[in-house]
């Protein structure tokens, strides 16, 4: 027995845990046996009072699951009675419908029926029997039950509470029980709609209506209610009977769950959720003592935590002076290791006492080789030594700027790349000096991309400067010009005076500001100016006296490179081009003035035969008054009667000369506020000249009080006369009877794209245009006609254009055959152009 204990005295002696604890705390730091030291006694006390916390709140937790269990459970014993109530009277009520159904049960037998079983069942507050229509046949309330119950017979029952319960109950054609209705307290109540049926069809319905007061009183156990607070709630928790337990703690609650009164809710069944059933418990159990405890507990164990941490404290800080110095060597040397920039102490004489990694890293030599190196360095260029022997006397005299300064590097594989030095005194903790610290920062990437720029922006106004166009940028309300071009500085110098001319003579040439805001200032401070970037540019046409061109103007805003916003300018030389306007402008009037030159040559022969009959009567007139007075047979009153008429005449024959003088007399465009009821009368006296010789009637219809047009006169005149003479042509053309050759013109207003305008419209009822000619007709020199010079129609549309108006045509059909064409123009009333 003794060798067999003996195999296994190694693992039974109780020695070697503690020397295995024992090895263990030998091999720890003493800083680190010092933090255990104080930091096990504070985990102790933690757990001890994690421990009794923990325990409180289990037992806590489960006298609250054992009191919510039998709050859970009565509130079911109570739900199940209040279900057999609700059930009870339906045995009955369904015999009571199939005897209405059967015809066996009349209306007096119906209510002694209702009035018995009301008598059965106090909650019944009302029983009433309703015919398809809804209206009461017959009917039993309670002596309890409210006024509005008391039905008669005939009365309809259909209201904003009851509609939908019948309608539901009207479609499943079952047994029903509605929401609670009536509101809140006494008057709540719950009905129970039977279907009446027979073979399918609907006849009726049977309306039980119970008091949720009295089935609460009598349907749930008298104590559970001296228990709980017992209440009935809808789907919105208001409650319908009974009450709810507003729970106020008395005193200091250590746990929320033991300070909470035990509740519970549940559907009533059969009604559904629309009617729940609540219970909240009275009182509420809890452990003074087992509080009280624990608070003296917590109460000494914060108190031991507290002299724990003192005690830790005091520990930290004498372990504090230990750690700083250590810690901060290591930061140092963590920092100087860790550095991009390259440093390099000299001493009072020039020589290498220390450089860090990233200058090693730099320029490829190892800390031995630089330590105690003396000029020239080895990282020194050959052909730079001289130069950088002078820098280095410069740098141990403290010559050297501030800003520091570039030196070329080279290598120990013999490439070169530029730095930049900047010296400082090296001070020691005696304030003394003991030598010059350097950093060394790599700039060779820097300096490629400075010179990129540079010939970039070179790049940048060479080309600008080649341009045509003169470009400037300036800032917002300032006299700094930011970039001129050459163009610029040729036509407006270098200062900024030009910038600010094209500005202002540009918002001049458009809209003016209605608040009277001078243009100088900076209107767009302080606002977002996203939108403006995202704009369009803004441009304008004016004339410089001093350049004697003409100038068009585009600007646009724009963030500067320091954030600034600044707007920039270009001007562009459109002398030439406004000089070919001018020229093409003169030449569409000399061709305007000629249509109507040939327009009144194809007319002539009828403008003289209609002067033949003014001036064959002024003959006539004549000659019969010189007869009458070599005769004396003529009176004062005959003779002033004759002189009238010749007068008459002459001022007929003198109107039609003038017309037509008007009409191809050469000027310049000239729009002003017309009459377009005049302007169609002075057309049709010229154009009904040559209709009337070739026997055309021309009806005219004009729409009364016309809004005023801003055009020239002449010009839709030559428009008018132009569409009419072509009209009575194509007439003539269609060898129409004369008692066929008509042409309508029509003057009204309407609304076109959203503009009030007045359109002109010239029918005729010859043979059309044909289809495939509707878009060449209004080309230059093409013409539908054989003796046509093709200008008439264009110069048409050209004119009605400038008026800012549109010209078409179209055929006039009767079916598949034309009929005849119409020209239509509008043009905008002046009310449109000067909204």
């Amino acid at each position: 027995m003794s060798k067999f204990l003996s195999l296994f005295s190694p693992r039974l002696d109780w020695r070697w845990p503690v020397r295995r604890w024992q090895r263990w705390w030998q091999g720890l730091s003493p800083v680190h046996q010092d933090r255990l030291v104080s930091i096990v006694p504070l985990i102790s006390v933690l757990l001890f009072l994690a421990a009794i916390a923990s325990a409180f709140t289990y037992f806590t937790q489960l006298e609250a699951q054992r009191e919510q269990q039998e709050v859970t459970r009565d509130v079911e014993y109570a739900q199940q009675r209040l279900r057999l109530r609700l059930l009870e009277p339906h045995e009955p009520l369904q015999r009571m419908a199939l005897q209405i159904v059967n015809q066996e049960l009349d209306p007096f037998q119906f209510s002694t029926a209702a009035e018995l079983l009301a008598g059965r069942f106090p909650e019944l507050l009302a029983v009433s029997w309703l015919d398809q229509q809804d209206r009461v046949v017959a009917t039993h309330a309670a002596a309890l039950a409210p006024a509005q119950l008391n039905r008669s017979a005939g009365q309809p029952v259909l209201n904003e509470e009851t509609g939908g319960a019948l309608g539901v109950a009207r479609e499943i054609m079952q047994p029903h029980f509605s929401r609670p209705l009536g509101g809140l307290g006494p008057d709540a109540r719950l009905l129970l709609l039977l279907p009446l049926t027979q073979h399918g069809s609907y006849q009726g319905t049977l309306l039980v209506e119970y008091s949720l007061e009295l089935l609460l009183r009598l349907g749930v156990p008298g104590d559970v209610r001296t228990r709980y607070a017992v209440a009935l709630l809808d789907l919105s928790g208001n409650v319908m009977a009974g009450s709810v337990h507003q729970f106020e703690p008395d005193g200091l609650i250590l746990l929320p769950w033991t300070g909470q009164p035990r509740s519970f809710q549940m559907a009533v069944a059969p009604v559904g959720p629309h009617l729940q059933l609540r219970a909240t418990g009275y009182r509420i159990s809890r452990d003074a003592a087992g509080e009280g405890f624990f608070w003296v507990v917590g109460s000494l164990s914060l108190l031991t935590i507290w002299m724990l941490l003192t005690n830790l404290r005091h520990t930290r800080r004498r372990l504090q002076a230990q750690r700083a110095l250590q810690s901060e060597t290591l930061f140092r040397r963590a920092m100087e290791n860790s550095m991009l920039t390259g440093m390099r102490a000299l001493d009072l004489n020039g020589r290498i006492t220390y450089v860090n990694p990233a200058f090693c890293s730099m320029t490829g030599w190892s800390e031995s080789d630089l330590v105690g190196a003396q000029a020239p360095f080895p990282y020194w260029p050959a052909s730079d030594v001289d130069k950088l022997h002078i820098r280095l006397e410069d740098e141990l005299s403290g010559r050297t700027n501030a800003g520091g300064f570039e030196m070329p590097v080279q290598r120990k594989n013999g490439s070169t790349f530029f730095a930049r030095m900047y010296v400082s005194p090296l001070i020691d903790s005696q304030g003394q000096q003991t030598g010059w610290m350097t950093s060394m920062t790599d700039i060779s990437e820097p300096k490629r991309i400075r010179e990129e720029l540079g010939a970039s922006y070179r790049r940048f106004t060479t080309v600008l400067d080649t341009l045509d166009q003169a470009v400037s940028v300036a800032p917002l309300n300032s006299t700094e010009l930011l970039f001129a071009n050459r163009m610029y500085q040729t036509w407006f110098g270098s200062t900024a005076d030009g910038h600010r001319q094209l500005i202002q003579l540009s918002q001049r040439s458009g809209a003016t500001r209605p608040d009277g805001e001078d243009h100088q200032s900076d209107g767009l401070a302080g606002l977002p100016t996203d939108t403006l970037f995202e704009a369009t540019t803004d441009h304008a046409e004016l004339f410089l006296e001093t350049l004697n061109k003409w100038l068009e103007v585009r600007t646009r805003y724009l963030t500067w490179v320091d954030g600034r916003l600044v707007q920039m300018v270009i001007a562009s030389d459109i002398t030439a081009r406004r000089r070919a306007e001018q020229q093409a402008a003169l030449q569409q009037e000399r061709a305007e003035a000629a249509s109507r030159l040939i327009t009144m040559g194809e007319m002539a022969s009828s403008v003289a035969h209609e002067l033949n009959q003014p001036l064959t009567a002024i003959s006539n007139y004549s000659s019969g008054m010189i007869a009458r007075l070599q005769q004396q047979q003529i009176s004062e009153a005959e003779l002033l009667e004759v002189l009238q008429k010749t007068a008459k005449q002459a001022q007929r024959a003198g109107q039609i000369i003038q017309r037509i003088r008007a009409f191809v007399k050469r000027s310049e465009p000239t729009p002003t506020p017309s009459d377009a009821a005049q302007m169609v009368a002075n057309a049709v006296e010229l154009a009904e000249i040559d209709l009337r010789r070739h026997l055309v009637r021309l009806n005219t219809y004009v729409a009364a009080r016309l809004p005023q047009l801003l055009v020239d006169p002449i010009l839709i005149e030559q428009v008018l006369i132009n569409l009419l003479k072509n009209a009575g042509e194509a007439i003539i053309q269609a060898q129409r009877p004369v008692g066929q050759r008509q042409v309508e013109l029509c003057v009204t207003p309407r609304h076109i794209e959203g503009l009030p305008v007045i359109e002109f419209s010239v029918r005729d009822n010859g043979r059309g245009i044909p289809p495939e000619q509707l878009e060449r007709i209004y080309e230059a020199f093409y013409s539908t006609k054989a003796e046509g010079m093709g200008i008439g129609l264009k110069l048409c549309r050209s004119i009605v254009e400038s008026h800012h108006g549109r010209l078409q045509a179209r055929n006039l059909y009767n079916g598949q055959e034309i009929m005849g064409c119409e020209f239509s123009f509008w043009i905008p009333t002046l009310a449109a152009l000067n909204p």
